[in-house]
């Protein structure tokens, strides 16, 4: 029903950039919470950051990231954003997109229905 297709993953010195980009084909996306996970080498998917359905009003980070990243939609363009800022070497991984109908914020992996194939973000020291 729904199709998640990550992009702007790539390579970035410590303390750049970048930004993340979901979209999303269905019919009702506006409905639907999303998030973001992250997967390095030999280590067990992690929750990142989830933004609520609707209005996305609400948003959540891991502690790790907070104040570094930003989750955000434009429920007009079926697309959610994942803003990185000063990025560190320990950011490197896959990431994830997620999405699942919900008007709140969702963290757990297992209640998403919905996931894109990921996209690598590296980042060098």
């Amino acid at each position: 029903q729904v199709q998640l297709v990550e992009s702007g993953g790539g390579l970035v010195h410590a303390g750049g950039s970048l930004r993340l980009a979901c979209a999303a084909s269905g019919r009702t996306f506006s409905s639907y919470a999303m998030g973001w996970f992250r997967q390095a080498p030999g280590k067990e998917r992690e929750f990142v950051a989830a933004i609520s359905g609707w209005s996305g009003r609400s948003t959540s980070y891991t502690h790790s990231v907070k104040g570094r990243f930003t989750i955000s939609r434009d429920n007009a363009q079926n697309t959610v954003y994942l803003q990185m800022n000063f990025l560190k070497p320990e950011d490197t991984a896959v990431y994830y997109c997620a999405a699942t109908p919900s008007p709140n914020v969702v963290v757990a992996g297992h209640e998403y229905d919905y996931w894109g194939q990921g996209t690598q973000v590296t980042v060098s020291s």
